[in-house]
């Protein structure tokens, strides 16, 4: 199935399931492929918007904002992921925003 395909897919799911963390989070990392990163930053603020605490969402911020070269906003979403996942004891989530944190701060 290519990429369009599941775009369509999951928007039909989420017709039904409109706040479904996963289905959301899936539709954003489709819409980076897309390179479509204004959807894709919508869909994973809504899924941070839905559950502040999942994580993988600020990474995925941090990297879209990186990737546009919006090094401000970058950091700032990884380091609201640091936090979350020091409150949450996510020691790879820990090292994983730390290293991305020290190799754009240090670009």
């Amino acid at each position: 199935m290519d990429r369009l395909n599941r775009i369509d897919m999951l928007l039909a799911m989420l017709e039904k399931e409109p706040d479904d963390l996963f289905l959301n989070y899936a539709l954003g990392t489709e819409y980076v492929g897309e390179l479509d990163l204004g959807q894709a930053e919508f869909q994973f603020k809504k899924v941070l918007k839905l559950d502040p605490e999942y994580i993988a969402a600020y990474y995925q911020l941090g990297k879209l904002f990186e990737s546009v070269l919006k090094n401000t906003e970058a950091l700032e979403f990884y380091r609201l992921g640091l936090e979350k996942a020091k409150l949450g004891k996510n020691n790879k989530a820990i090292n994983e925003f730390g290293e991305a944190i020290f190799m754009l701060e240090d670009s």
